[in-house]
């Protein structure tokens, strides 16, 4: 028997639904604003993905590069836009480990801000009825991201105090998170005094503002420095991120929100015998060197206690995509922004 023959699905969930869906289309890459909605083909499910009805769309970062065909992963207008979903299983194969109907939530390259998505089975992953799915769309990238960001590439201990750039955004709120539960001590840096009263909900320990972040955080250190930066923004935070370091500290690169990606010299690394490192979680997927079935099953008790949850700020419906991403394009976005598809 073909592989394809043994991925034929359990059900044919799709009989009898319209062949055609809602979504919004990038098919000029002229940014957030240039988005259109479009009925479209609902997806083909090839071998060893799943086809998920869409209940609810997390808007992200890479939607906001994708918009202009700037990720790093380049895909070919026309497409739809939306990595982030939640919703039920309308078909899959036998062996991916879901029956139509199963509640699920995931990460797609794309496609995800439309009535039907299809992703690879090992990037879908199971909702208890506990999680509704808007709050499963805000989770799954910045959920994971920072769990890989911590444990593997900051190897973030308990007892070590942490600097979070970017701390409002969705990604920031869960790295305060998640850091808190590891036992650190977290500076969040932000732009506005509401986005301190944000970061400050979710558990951060101090906040400081971005004009002046470094001398705050030495004040606050008593000029020690702190053990880890993480850095989304990049820009010209770069070189006093570095700066806000104690010896041996490490700095994560996480991506350049900024909107400038910074150089450095490098004996700033070698009198301070610190280290900086990448972290692209994303990047790692395609190879399967990140497993999201292993980071879930260990977030989730924490997810379901309330301990992790994202910050929803807005809840849209579809037709509103393009000035959803376009707010998280201009930074004006505090925590996450969510598509309702029921709306």
């Amino acid at each position: 028997m073909s592989d394809a023959q043994r991925d034929q699905p359990t059900h044919h969930a799709t009989r009898g639904r319209a062949a055609s869906m809602r979504a919004m289309v990038n098919s000029t890459d002229g940014g957030p604003r240039s988005l259109e909605l479009r009925d479209v083909p609902v997806p083909h499910r090839p071998p060893g993905h799943v086809l998920v009805e869409v209940r609810a769309a997390g808007v992200a970062f890479p939607d906001v590069l994708q918009s202009r065909s700037e990720y790093q992963h380049r895909i070919p207008t026309p497409f739809v836009l939306g990595s982030e979903f939640a919703g039920v299983v309308a078909e899959a194969g036998d062996d991916s480990g879901f029956a139509v109907g199963d509640r699920v939530f995931g990460v797609a390259s794309h496609g995800a801000f439309a009535e039907y998505v299809v992703a690879p089975a090992d990037r879908v992953l199971p909702l208890p009825d506990s999680i509704g799915f808007v709050d499963a769309a805000a989770l799954p990238i910045n959920l994971l991201s920072a769990d890989f960001v911590l444990r593997d590439r900051g190897q973030v201990q308990a007892g070590e105090s942490v600097l979070v750039q970017g701390a409002a955004g969705g990604l920031g709120l869960a790295l305060i998170q998640q850091a808190k539960l590891i036992g650190a001590t977290v500076i969040a840096v932000v732009s506005t005094e509401k986005k301190a009263a944000l970061a400050r909900s979710v558990g951060a320990d101090h906040t400081v503002f971005a004009a002046d972040f470094l001398s705050e955080v030495r004040q606050l250190t008593d000029h020690r420095g702190v053990d880890v930066v993480l850095d989304p923004v990049g820009g010209d935070r770069f070189t006093d991120s570095l700066r806000c370091l104690a010896k041996r500290g490490r700095l994560v690169v996480l991506g350049f929100t900024g909107g400038s990606i910074p150089t450095m010299k490098t004996n700033r690394l070698l009198l301070g015998n610190i280290s900086v490192v990448g972290a692209a979680w994303e990047g790692l997927m395609p190879e399967c060197l990140v497993s999201l079935p292993e980071q879930w099953q260990r977030l989730v008790p924490a997810v379901e206690r309330g301990e992790l949850h994202a910050s929803i700020s807005e809840v849209v419906p579809l037709e509103q995509a393009p000035e959803a991403v376009a707010s998280l394009d201009e930074r004006r976005a505090r925590g996450k922004i969510v598509i309702d598809l029921s709306l």
